[in-house]
């Protein structure tokens, strides 16, 4: 089973991809948008491409679990990508995902400006492998 992880910002979209078996998520690419609607065609194109089973969206909660405007605008965006893709949309929790991405990107030494272009992609990935650790237990 093939999984498509999401990190959904205001600007930017990091898309990672599990092999398939449904085991290891890798970075895949990071998109820079302005139309929504065009952004889900663009994902369903890559679903499809890769011949995706299932998306794995993060779901930017507050620390104390609740959900603010972020959460609420990804919950919306979910809606419109099922109804494009016609496959199951599963929210993960993507609460520290970016402190983590960003800590492993400066750890790698990084320089800032590369950072800002991968933290997305970065982020995605730890989504998706979050969900994958978590499917298989």
């Amino acid at each position: 089973m093939r999984y498509l992880g999401l990190d959904l910002g205001t600007k930017t979209l990091g898309i990672a991809l599990s092999d398939k078996l449904g085991i290891v998520a890798s970075f895949y690419k990071s998109i820079r948008y302005e139309d929504e609607d065009k952004l889900i065609d663009e994902i369903a194109s890559i679903a499809d491409e890769k011949k995706v089973d299932k998306i794995v969206l993060g779901l930017p909660k507050n620390m104390n679990n609740s959900l603010g405007f972020r959460a609420e605008d990804t919950i919306a965006f979910k809606e419109k990508l099922e109804e494009k893709v016609k496959k199951e949309v599963v929210l993960e929790d993507e609460r520290l995902t970016t402190v983590v991405a960003q800590k492993t990107l400066i750890d790698a030494d990084m320089s800032r400006k590369k950072r800002k272009k991968v933290v997305d992609g970065v982020s995605a990935v730890i989504i998706l492998q979050s969900y994958l650790d978590r499917k298989e237990r």
